[in-house]
């Protein structure tokens, strides 16, 4: 058995479990926006943070990476992993993947992807879109039991960055953050690049 999984969020750049292959791609008709609530990792039930999920839109592309897990007991692992850290996701959908070898023909069909809904009656944490200022100014301040919510923003943008994906609204919401944590604190602050991935938080710099 083999089991394909999209990610275009956290699982970029840390899909905490074993896989064969990595593949760089994306889906069509949805695109990325930070509209799902946080309470479990960059956020609280207080106060959540903001994570992303798909939105359907028809004509646009969401670039991530597919991960490929081969064989019925590693499927099984990596699938009640996926329902434990997705959970406040709460739909799973099968998407075609393509590539920029195969932009008209699917790379890979039924390809595993979580999405938080638009639907508040089955998703209680789908938050929705907001003026930009607002969001930036949730990120900046929620934090929850895996780091700061603005760290979430910043090592997507950078993971991105690495697989050649320019994600403009992702990029302006990044600006507005640094702005805030900048004017609250005085200085510069720049996502570093390290070794051994980026840093744990965002790194001072001039």
């Amino acid at each position: 058995m083999v089991l394909w999984v999209f990610g275009y969020g956290s699982l970029v750049w840390k899909a905490g479990f074993e896989y064969d292959e990595r593949i760089i791609g994306y889906v069509k008709g949805y695109r990325r926006v930070f509209y799902q609530a946080s309470t479990d990792h960059r956020g609280t039930k207080e106060y959540p943070g903001r994570t992303v999920t798909l939105e359907p839109k028809e004509g646009v592309i969401t670039w991530g990476v597919a991960y490929r897990i081969s064989g019925h007991d590693e499927e099984s692992l990596v699938l009640s992993y996926l329902d434990l850290r997705e959970r406040e996701y709460d739909v799973r959908a099968y998407l075609d993947f393509f590539t920029v070898e195969c932009s008209v023909t699917p790379a890979i069909k039924n390809v595993l992807v979580y999405i938080g809904s638009q639907n508040r009656m089955k998703n209680r944490f789908y938050l929705g879109p907001a003026p930009l200022e607002d969001m930036a100014s949730q990120i900046a301040k929620a934090v929850g039991p895996a780091g700061p919510n603005y760290e979430y923003l910043f090592r997507l943008e950078v993971a991105l960055g690495e697989i050649g994906c320019v994600d403009d609204e992702l990029s302006e919401l990044a600006k507005e953050v640094r702005k805030i944590l900048e004017s609250q604190n005085g200085h510069s602050y720049i996502f570093k690049h390290l070794e051994n991935g980026v840093c744990n938080g965002v790194c001072n710099g001039s």
